[in-house]
């Protein structure tokens, strides 16, 4: 493990400054970059707290919707009243996360800034990893990849995203607020995170420097017809080998008005399933086809050596969560 400097600033203006220009990483609950330090994947001259940040409110916003801070607790938000009332798929994501203790500990910033748990980054006993070391190759490509990405991949990294919570909040149409020097910005969920193309030791679009604030929730549409569905090799603590979130906004003719589908375990981002979801529209449970929507989610999949199992567990994800939450 290397050594690195610490600091504790007391404003966020404090803590973007104090990241400006250096390799630094803020941290939260630590429970996975405290990994990969030790680990030797990670490297930070400067790790900068900011638990000590007023960033741990959940408040209502004006339009209706809900602002989360980016140090509240991964616990804390899956059992905030708002937010098991109005953005329950929200809740219930974040309980298929992790253990208890974990959740515990775990921030929301640090869950969006979640690494690949693939085997070829995290353990640096193997040389071939281009998110570690850009230009070295992806050891995972001819590997052990039944893990791996079926969408969206390249051909320097096929690694996937780990998180259950930024699938959720992908499907909800949230928004990251970010600080830095340069001044505040909002990104998109659609936009927060990559796909690795070129530059696989990018994970998300933040720019050097930039700490996340907090996430906007917009008002609430599929508090009602939702489901969250992880699909993983052990009842608990487990990442997903495929995940389904589903909302829908239901008529009182029993019409979709509006649907939301996102995948995770199958990208290096998070999977917004749009062109699936738009089938959906105006159908109701009769006469919706969830076989078409099914493949529309997992349209131009191309799968690994070890992981073509993928594309039919996703479909059958995407039809169960569905049914699920129309059922609700």
């Amino acid at each position: 493990m290397i050594a690195f400097d610490y600091a504790r600033p007391t404003t966020i203006d404090a803590a973007v400054a104090t990241a400006a220009n250096t390799h630094a990483r803020f941290i939260g609950g630590g429970t996975n970059l405290l990994d990969l330090i030790k680990g030797g994947v990670e490297q930070p001259a400067l790790l900068i707290d900011v638990n000590h940040l007023d960033l741990s409110a959940v408040e209502e916003l004006s339009d209706g919707g809900l602002r989360i801070g980016a140090t509240a607790r991964n616990s804390d938000v899956a059992n905030h009243a708002l937010v098991r009332e109005r953005y329950p798929l929200l809740t219930r994501a974040l309980l298929a996360g992790a253990s208890p203790q974990l959740r515990n500990m775990a921030t929301v910033g640090g869950n969006l800034m979640q690494r690949t748990r693939c085997d070829y980054f995290v353990d640096t006993g193997f040389a071939r990893c281009n998110k570690r070391h850009p230009g070295s190759g992806c050891a995972a490509r001819d590997g052990q990849n039944h893990l791996h990405a079926i969408l969206g991949a390249s051909e320097q990294c096929v690694a996937v995203n780990p998180s259950d919570m930024s699938v959720a909040l992908l499907a909800l149409g949230a928004t990251v607020n970010l600080r830095s020097v340069a001044g505040d910005r909002k990104v998109a969920m659609a936009d927060f995170h990559r796909l690795p193309e070129d530059h696989p030791e990018r994970d998300t679009n933040l720019n050097p420097g930039e700490l996340i604030v907090s996430v906007d929730l917009p008002s609430p549409r599929f508090a009602q017809k939702y489901h969250y569905l992880k699909v993983r090799e052990r009842a608990s603590f487990a990442f997903a080998l495929v995940a389904v979130a589903v909302g829908l906004d239901i008529d009182e003719g029993g019409g979709v008005r509006e649907a939301a589908i996102a995948l995770g375990g199958v990208a290096h981002k998070p999977w917004l399933a749009s062109a699936a979801a738009a089938l959906l529209t105006g159908k109701t449970a009769h006469d919706a086809d969830l076989d078409a929507v099914a493949a529309a989610a997992v349209s131009g999949a191309q799968p690994l050596s070890r992981n073509a199992y993928k594309i039919p567990m996703a479909k059958n994800a995407v039809v169960r969560a569905i049914k699920t939450a129309m059922e609700a």
